[in-house]
């Protein structure tokens, strides 16, 4: 076996109450701390009580609360011009993964110059170390807080720029599953699945590896035992601590191991109709998986054989059939909309088409697909996403 390299952030504290060592955390590495979130945790109070945290810890807090969409390089430069006006020395963010990403991005540019698409591919590599950076999520999905990679949308040509360097790793991950309680339903089931197809993406891409597999494999069966409990009851504590743990798990696995085609497929939709990152994901991955099953059956029975707990004696070929039917009766259950139903208009996204396939194989996660689609298979799969009905079967050939 050739080397494989494994990263995760220096420090991952979870579990119920978990929230509450913010304050020990971050005196060991700053004493100002910006903090960056949206309006939604703001009103919930999750910012005070931050705030409040730190404050007996003796770290004084300044709020950047411009995240109001998926992160765009417009709430990097708002919120880097705080943190340098104010000579802040760390970095917190709170809030779902457009709050992490833009505090990934913002812990790199503070000790590295330009702007924050330079960092995109290889040409341009962060010299210098980032700003200390302590991630706290309140949604069980993107798993950003262990990832190194930041997803920042180019506002002058709607482009998702999907940036990964070792240095965007944010430091700690603080993960409480009671700070996402709070997340509705609709976020709840976006999420969700977002988290899953990052546990399956990162177990069958062609990078993964024995590390990865383990997070995966984990992060599979965390997932699908426990997200239509946390979908049904948001108070069940048992469930959502589950699923933070198998997000969290999730986001190590495709950090690794990198994401496949649902994601290239996903950052251009985002990009161009402005579907959030959860939402379009869980939009394409049943489609992408009757695509790509017959380059992965032995994987994808390794996800069947979950869904079933192991109690039917099944071939891998029945045991690959059966998760993705089960993928597509999940969706089902937890009302998510394809691209039609998403309200994204028919004429604009077909003539969108060509430009999306571009983008989303520039980004290269197709590649790492173990069916790697030609530019005709990807415009088929593109148009097929928009009216796919994930109760009926064989639409994907």
């Amino acid at each position: 076996m050739s080397t494989q390299i494994f990263r995760t952030p220096q420090t991952v504290l979870y579990g119920k109450g978990s929230f509450e060592k913010l304050g020990e955390e971050a005196s060991l590495r700053g004493k100002k701390a910006l903090i960056i979130s949206d309006q939604i945790i703001d009103g919930l109070g999750w910012t005070k009580k931050a705030e409040a945290i730190l404050t007996k810890s003796n770290v004084e807090t300044i709020l950047y609360l411009g995240v109001s969409t998926e992160p765009t390089d417009k709430f990097v430069a708002e919120a880097l011009s705080l943190f340098q006006k104010e000579a802040c020395d760390l970095i917190i963010s709170l809030g779902g993964g457009s709050c992490i990403d833009t505090a990934k991005a913002v812990a790199v540019l503070a000790t590295n110059s330009g702007y924050i698409g330079d960092y995109m591919g290889v040409d341009k590599l962060a010299s210098s170390a980032a700003i200390n950076h302590i991630s706290i999520p309140t949604t069980a999905g993107t798993g950003s807080e262990a990832t190194d990679a930041t997803i920042i949308t180019n506002t002058t040509n709607d482009v998702k720029m999907m940036i990964k360097q070792p240095v965007f790793m944010p430091t700690v991950a603080i993960v409480d599953p009671v700070l996402s309680m709070s997340s509705p339903q609709h976020v709840t089931a976006a999420t969700g699945v977002d988290a899953l197809s990052h546990a399956i993406e990162a177990y069958i891409s062609r990078k993964a590896h024995p590390m990865t597999d383990m997070m995966a494999l984990s992060a599979m069966k965390l997932i699908v035992e426990n997200i239509e409990t946390a979908f049904t009851d948001g108070e069940d504590l048992e469930a959502r601590e589950a699923m933070a743990l198998g997000s969290m798990q999730a986001g190590m696995a495709f950090s690794n191991a990198s994401v496949c085609l649902v994601h290239g497929m996903s950052r251009p939709i985002g990009a161009l109709f402005h579907v959030p990152h959860g939402y379009s994901n869980a939009m394409l991955l049943p489609a992408v998986l009757e695509f790509s099953r017959e380059a992965c059956v032995d994987r994808l029975a390794d996800l069947g054989r979950i869904f079933t707990k192991g109690s039917e004696p099944l071939t891998n070929e029945q045991a690959a059939d059966l998760a993705v039917e089960s993928v597509k009766t999940l969706c089902v259950n937890l009302n998510i909309p394809n691209l039609s139903g998403w309200g994204i208009d028919e004429i604009l996204f077909k003539q969108s088409i060509s430009k999306m396939t571009h983008d989303a194989i520039a980004s290269g996660s197709p590649g790492n697909n173990p069916r790697v689609p030609t530019v005709s298979e990807l415009e088929d799969l593109y148009l097929a996403c928009y009216h796919y009905q994930f109760a009926q079967k064989e639409q994907v050939k």
